[in-house]
């Protein structure tokens, strides 16, 4: 075995993995005939291989092998994703009328204007004639008119397994782009999903209707009336605002659906370490199936026949399976759910087989089965806590090498002392991957490890067979709830550092193994040093006397981060989306985080949601900025903190870099007078480097402000310009723009806006005037910088992939 391990499985492995990884690299995707290529030369390679090892050269061998490997998975690979590809959305069909038939294949979401669904498509049809739209699509359903445009909802709410015909409008699945920013593009891509959308029900439209409710789908059709029984039992028995959240917390533990848990929630989770146990991750798997395995065990030795007929130690490794299998599918059957049962079904293969390979080599194996399965998986933070976690525990106490060689009371005794260890070792990977770490987690997992692992998934999972035990489970979450809270609450309790490069990561990763691994102290001190340049890094910033714009891709809305060499300015945080959801919580605070960035101040050009929507999440983790804005009138607003309005006349100097607010000529009133919009109250600010490059920040004023500040002198010649009102055909004067002369014009607007941003006569006139516009559809976050004013950076140019959207 030795010898063909060496030379055939091990490259072999490590193929698979470079493979995937390099084709997942790819800007775009090349022709059929190129992979074709590709693979045949694999194919090749490995032939000679055989043959270097028929003449006894095993180090060529194993070249060979690895590249002939690699060849063919990243053939495979793209072939793959070409195949895909094909069945892409047509542009040409964004925004039709077009009417689908198919059946829900998800859990239907809940939402405060109506509710989100997947659907599964049978038939699509426009104007009569049958056309191919992608085989799975993300709808939402309006109750009423909201930000898409959609009439109110006529019909009941779709459930999990009905089939509907209905008229829907779609596009291609376009998200956020910004630095160290979610890849949304790649969540839909991995899960299937190339076109999202709404339902057309109003008035012109044919009603949706609900065709039949077979049993298509029975497991989600189960998951769905578990956790609405879970949800409705126990906010009719809630009596506070803290019982309603427990429950959201009850149904993610048993059906893996974490959307009912509360936004404040997840902040106390994230900032005490402990979000792990509430979601249906790698390592929730991995520890049930240890259990599950343990509890097999048990009983089959209770039984001699079933030990004669079979050994126990293998009964407990395939019953720990199964009932992993079971709980990961009755969870949803998620991606990191997929790549966790594939692991463990590799590692109880093996033990099963009588192979006692070395738990490396296991690890390697199960790492090539999933990559295999789910290249983008490697993309994934979820993969990486997953897989570094369960690997982690594999070589602490490997369960293809140790299982039932000691007794169930000493696996028993151990398991938390192995998730602390798993926890030192996935700290530095959480700084890689997210910017932050708990500092409370010790304190905080010390209780709510076996306190979720052993007490509350227990009692909400016996909850389906007696539900009243889903109460006492909802108790027991809201004790929790009381100490993470307080944990929470401590200063420091969560440790931000800006994003570091990928070697000063992995660094820190090797570091915090070595800290985790069984080994003597100095060698686990020897991990200390690897873990201070990801813990010391600093973000670059401008030099003295020039500064940066970073214009962030929010979608509908402006937001703005200024920085110099060592302050920063947040012009507008974004749009609210939803009740639950604004661009502060999803966007500015997770960038904000990744630059390390202590923002200064605060300015809300005026009262619209979508320049405020994110201004509570972003104040929240930015005690320290003060306030400024037109935002008089807005109790929600002024109750966040101080503040004070901006002023025309108000000026001051950062590091060399000049600021003035040009508008309004006075503060603004708390209520306007009749007919005027809060638009004409915004905060202009002009900002001057040392060389004499500026930019000009000028939120949603229109015609009438744009004329008054020319006809008035006001300094408002500038190198980049945020185009006013995002484009609208009210404002961007040819006046205006004469006396701006931008060279860069920065438009932020959603992809598709309903408004119809940036109106092309705008974008006509501003090209007119020599400006390059760029605008945040196409661009994703804009970064312009003084020291170069005519170039600026398009996150969605920067480490481009075929999966990401090309709007037309």
């Amino acid at each position: 075995m030795a010898p063909m391990r060496l030379v055939v499985l091990v490259p072999g492995l490590l193929g698979v993995v470079v493979g995937s990884a390099l084709q997942i690299q790819q800007p775009t995707l090349w022709t059929a005939a190129g992979y074709a290529a590709t693979g045949a030369a694999g194919v090749a390679l490995a032939l000679g291989a055989l043959s270097w090892r028929a003449t006894s050269r095993p180090r060529r061998a194993f070249f060979l092998v690895l590249v002939a490997f690699a060849l063919a998975v990243f053939a495979l690979c793209g072939l793959r994703s070409l195949h895909y590809a094909r069945a892409a959305l047509n542009p040409a069909l964004e925004g039709q009328d077009i009417m689908v038939t198919g059946t829900v294949a998800g859990l239907p979401e809940a939402m405060e204007t109506g509710v989100r669904f997947r659907l599964q498509v049978d038939s699509a049809s426009l104007q009569g004639k049958s056309l191919q739209v992608p085989p799975l699509i993300d709808l939402a359903w309006y109750h009423e008119a909201g930000a898409s445009g959609a009439q109110p909802q006529q019909a009941g709410a779709p459930h999990a397994g009905e089939r509907w015909r209905m008229v829907v409008r779609l596009k291609a699945p376009h998200g956020a782009r910004n630095p160290n920013g979610f890849d949304y593009e790649l969540r839909q891509w991995e899960q299937g999903v190339q076109a999202v959308g709404y339902v057309r029900a109003g008035p012109k439209d044919g009603p949706p209707a609900r065709l039949d409710a077979a049993l298509r789908y029975p497991v989600l059709q189960l998951r769905e009336n578990v956790r609405d029984a879970i949800l409705t039992r126990l906010a009719a028995a809630a009596e506070g605002p803290a019982e309603v959240r427990a429950a959201g917390v009850v149904a993610a533990l048993v059906t893996g659906d974490q959307r009912a848990i509360d936004r404040s929630d997840w902040n106390v989770f994230r900032a005490t370490g402990v979000a792990h146990l509430v979601s249906i991750s790698g390592l929730h798997i991995t520890l049930f199936a240890w259990l599950a395995a343990l509890a097999v065990g048990g009983l089959w030795r209770r039984a001699p026949r079933l030990c004669l007929a079979w050994p126990a130690q293998s009964a407990a490794l395939l019953g720990g399976l199964l009932l992993a299998t079971v709980y990961a599918v009755f969870s949803g059957w998620g991606i990191p759910a997929q790549r966790t049962v594939l692991m463990l079904a590799v590692v109880v293969g093996l033990k099963l087989a009588g192979r006692r390979w070395p738990w490396p080599l296991i690890w390697l194996l199960a790492c090539a089965v999933v990559v295999l399965f789910d290249p983008w998986a490697l993309l994934q933070a979820g993969f990486w806590l997953s897989f570094v976690a369960v690997g982690v525990l594999f070589a602490l106490n490997p369960i293809a090498g140790s299982a039932g060689t000691i007794s169930a009371k000493a696996k028993f005794l151990s398991l938390l002392r192995e998730q602390w260890t798993v926890t030192v070792a996935l700290t530095p990977l959480s700084l890689l991957l997210f910017g932050q770490v708990s500092l409370v987690g010790f304190f905080a997992n010390l209780v709510a490890i076996p306190w979720v692992t052993l007490i509350v998934t227990p009692l909400a999972f016996a909850g389906v067979l007696w539900p009243p035990l889903w109460q006492v489970a909802a108790w027991c979450v809201q004790l929790l709830g009381i100490w993470l809270g307080w944990l929470a609450a401590w200063p420091w309790a969560q440790f931000d550092v800006a994003a570091a490069p990928l070697w000063a990561g992995l660094a820190a990763v090797i570091g915090g193994v070595l800290l985790a691994a069984r080994l003597p102290a100095s060698l686990r001190l020897a991990g200390v040093p690897l873990l201070l340049p990801a813990l010391l890094w600093q973000a670059p910033r401008p030099l003295p006397g020039s500064f940066e714009l970073l214009a962030a891709d929010i979608g509908q809305g402006n937001a703005v981060l200024v920085r110099t060499a060592r302050h920063a300015l947040l012009y507008d945080t974004g749009p609210r989306y939803s009740l639950a959801s604004d661009a502060g919580d999803r966007v500015l605070v997770p960038l904000l985080r990744s630059l390390g960035e202590r923002v200064d101040t605060v300015m809300l050009s005026h009262r619209d949601s979508d320049h405020t929507g994110g201004a509570s999440a972003v104040l929240a983790q930015q005690p320290q900025a003060a306030l400024t804005g037109s935002i008089a009138g807005e109790a929600a607003l002024l109750a966040l903190r101080a503040w004070a309005p901006c002023v025309a006349g108000q000026t001051w100097t950062w590091d060399g870099v000049q600021f003035d607010v040009l508008h309004p000529l006075q503060a603004a009133p708390a209520v306007l007078p009749r007919g005027e919009k809060p638009n004409a109250q915004s905060c202009v600010l002009h900002v001057r480097a040392v060389s004499g490059a500026s930019a000009l920040l000028v939120g949603d004023i229109e015609r009438p402000q744009e004329l008054a500040l020319v006809e008035a002198g006001a300094p408002l010649a500038a190198d980049a310009l945020l185009v006013p009102h995002h484009g609208s055909k009210t404002s961007s004067s040819d006046a205006f723009l004469a006396a701006v002369q931008p060279k860069i014009a920065l438009v932020q607007a959603a992809y598709r806006s309903r408004f119809g941003h940036p109106a092309p006569i705008v974008v006509q006139r501003l090209r007119e005037h020599g400006a390059r516009v760029v605008d945040s559809a196409h661009c994703g976050a804009a970064t312009w910088q003084s020291d170069a004013p005519e170039a600026v950076r398009c996150e969605r140019e920067v480490g481009r992939r075929y999966w990401q959207h090309d709007p037309p």
